[in-house]
């Protein structure tokens, strides 16, 4: 909640992602930028690795998303399994988009997949009784290992 609040607050008439690709803190989060759809880091990872995968248009409509978009969103999304995999070696992946707020989308005016890669044993008591998540890897640290991935 505390980043659902601070995203408002601090874009009261706009969106952070579309913030994100026009700002600085892009260059250190976007991975990738297609001509429709684009990939980054989350700002709050759940753990790392965690990508998004969002169309560039801004919508929070999945019907209103295009063939095309909907296309190099999947590309998107299979490509960031990929580099995830060879990079970080997970045992598995959490991939989904959550539609509306009531669905949980924490940002419900611009759609985003989310893609978490998981681990055998990477949940632990911290987040539940500490409330607190503990990530072993800094954003930089995550970007600078992913972004050749990334490359053409």
């Amino acid at each position: 909640m505390e980043y659902i609040e601070s995203a408002k607050d601090a874009v009261p008439d706009g969106c952070v992602f579309c913030d994100l690709l026009e700002g600085e803190a892009g260059e250190q989060r976007v991975l990738r930028r297609g001509e429709l759809a684009f990939v980054t880091l989350a700002k709050f990872p759940y753990n790392p690795g965690h990508l998004l995968v969002l169309p560039v248009r801004h919508t929070g409509e999945l019907e209103d998303l295009t063939t095309e978009e909907n296309a190099e969103i999947a590309v998107l999304l299979q490509r960031s399994v990929v580099a995830l995999r060879e990079e970080a070696e997970p045992h598995g992946f959490n991939v989904g988009l959550n539609l509306g707020r009531v669905a949980g989308a924490g940002i419900p005016g611009h759609l985003h997949w989310h893609v978490v890669p998981r681990w055998n044993g990477d949940t632990n008591f911290m987040p539940v009784v500490g409330q607190t998540r503990v990530l072993p890897e800094l954003l930089e640290e995550t970007f600078r290992k992913l972004r050749p991935r990334f490359a053409e």
